[in-house]
């Protein structure tokens, strides 16, 4: 578990978060805990995710089918919000390491350890898929290893057996590399035979410390798993047989989840795990780790006021944009404002709340990025996106360029007015304005039509960064017209297709507006900040 971030929520609903356990393509995971004490997994979507109604149509389905799988061997959905605008879901917390975690530092299980796990697995699928539902991702992270035994975790991507929606659609990975079926590396029907071959892989994991098909890159893993034989030599010659089965390319070749768990434990995983199912230094590990929990607490500063977003009144619709502070963006060093004393929502469950922690921002770049990190204002972290001869700290758009054009009608400066450079940073909002979209921070330098006119550094609300390049397209009385692109290295979250975005001056501010409907057509009032000073 990693500390929560200067740039993290430090509560989700009703639970306060303690750490972060992980992220993934559909979000970040937490440590949180309710007021009684209950220790919980907390998912937050990526806020990208929020804007894609059919992503949340189907997160919503998911929830509720997930509430509903509550065998011994899966961790229990307790509480969710699809609504929210950043949607989240609450599983019981079971103090254990994954199975990849474990076999990273240990080593592989012993054959007894083993066929308790399978036997365990196999039975939560086997409830699983009783109720009409695919896992589609079980993989040695979603299994996590407990004194009590195996608990098959994370149903984010579980469908009915039925559904026809795909995932691929939000940019989701369906499944992982090297632990899928050949039929759904495919794209073809998926049942609950696709959970059986993952499994086995899981199985063949454990056994041997390596997993059945091994590759360099992503494409080498799922052209072996369609075309290949899995590595099984490490396995005794009863396990080697029945996982070589799990792993048949057909998936009617495969035994069912009740036929694998009969031949695991034909008296139930529950007897296996029992009589002590882990080896000695992992129950050492488990035990050490169980009385670090209790003694775990968020020694943290005092949290800022909740940016709470409430519950919209019509399934499918955003709810109305929470209370904010005035588009300007908080001074640098502002102290953080104490809880509850600014800013309301309409009613509805509690939402995300930030840690705010205000320091003072020097002019270097170097000091710059590492004062940014702890600049958060309500809601989002302000990044500096120092760029190398521009922006606040350029002699030609710095002070003296603002007190001039204070006092004389804006001339150009190559094909940009003077108005328009610096560096500008202000809140935003997507959808029309009904769902907050962290910070925007927008640097400006003289470009000519054609030209690189400066960056757009986007930071979300759990403080995941976009950069985007943009490039000057025509200059106007009132606007200057540009097409943005995502800049290279951005993380798969982010929109790589060009759009076109106007700025337009407002009082001593700019208006930035996007006509990327990917993003919601996000819209920011930005201020000029003060980096230029020495």
């Amino acid at each position: 578990m990693q500390p929560l971030g200067m740039d993290e929520p430090t509560a989700v609903g009703p639970y306060r978060l303690l750490g972060r356990l992980g992220s993934g393509g559909m979000g970040r995971v937490y440590l949180g805990r309710s007021a009684g004490g209950r220790t919980v997994a907390v998912k937050i979507v990526h806020p990208h995710l929020a804007l894609d109604e059919e992503f949340r149509t189907r997160f919503r389905r998911e929830v509720e089918a997930a509430r509903r799988v509550g065998g011994a061997w899966t961790a229990p959905v307790l509480d969710a919000d699809p609504e929210a605008a950043v949607p989240w879901v609450a599983t019981g917390y079971a103090a254990g390491p994954s199975l990849s975690g474990a076999v990273t530092d240990s080593g592989a299980l012993p054959a007894p350890s083993v066929r308790a796990l399978g036997a365990g697995l196999a039975e939560a699928l086997a409830a699983v898929h009783e109720l009409g539902l695919v896992h589609r991702d079980v993989k040695p992270s979603n299994v996590l290893l407990t004194l009590d035994g195996p608990l098959l975790i994370d149903f984010g991507i579980a469908r009915a057996l039925d559904g026809t929606a795909s995932l691929t659609s939000s940019g989701v990975s369906i499944g992982s590399p090297g632990y899928m079926a050949p039929e759904q590396i495919l794209g073809k029907g998926v049942t609950g035979a696709a959970d059986v071959f993952s499994l086995g892989a899981v199985l063949a994991y454990a056994a041997a410390g390596e997993p059945p098909f091994s590759g360099d890159t992503s494409a080498a893993l799922l052209y072996k798993v369609v075309h290949e034989e899995p590595e099984l030599d490490a396995l005794d010659d009863t396990l080697r047989e029945l996982v070589a089965r799990c792993l048949a390319k057909e998936p009617g070749a495969r035994p069912t989840p009740v036929e694998l768990a009969a031949r695991l434990a034909p008296e139930g995983a529950a007897r296996l795990v029992a009589g002590g199912w882990l080896p000695g230094p992992l129950v050492e590990q488990v035990s050490r780790g169980a009385v670090r929990l209790l003694n775990l607490d968020a020694a943290q500063d005092a949290p800022s006021g909740p940016v709470e977003f409430s519950r919209p009144v019509t399934v499918g619709e955003f709810g109305p944009a929470p209370v904010m502070p005035a588009p300007v963006p908080a001074p640098r060093d502002a102290m953080p404002t104490p809880a509850g004393s600014t800013g309301t929502s309409a009613p509805g469950k509690p939402g995300v709340t930030v840690a705010a922690r205000g320091r003072r921002v020097s002019c270097t770049v170097t000091l710059a990025v590492a004062g940014a990190l702890a600049a958060v204002t309500l809601g989002a972290v302000a990044v500096l996106d120092g760029m190398p001869g521009r922006g606040a700290d350029d002699p030609d758009t710095g002070a003296g360029s603002d007190a001039a054009s204070s006092r004389a009608p804006d001339k150009p400066q190559g094909s940009v007015p003077a108005r328009y450079l610096g560096t500008w940073e202000g809140k935003a909002t997507a959808v029309g304005g009904s769902l907050p979209a962290g910070t925007f921070r927008l640097t400006v330098h003289k470009a000519e039509v054609g030209g690189e006119l400066g960056r757009l550094r986007q930071t979300d609300l759990l403080g995941g960064v976009c950069n985007d390049v943009l490039t000057l397209k025509e200059v106007t009385a009132k606007q200057l017209v540009v097409t943005s692109v995502g800049a290279k290295g951005n993380h798969a979250g982010c929109n790589p297709e060009p759009h076109t975005v106007r700025i337009t001056p407002a009082g001593d501010d700019l208006v930035y507006r996007s006509e990327s409907s990917a993003e919601g057509e996000p819209e920011a009032r930005l201020s000029k900040t003060g980096g230029g000073s020495r």
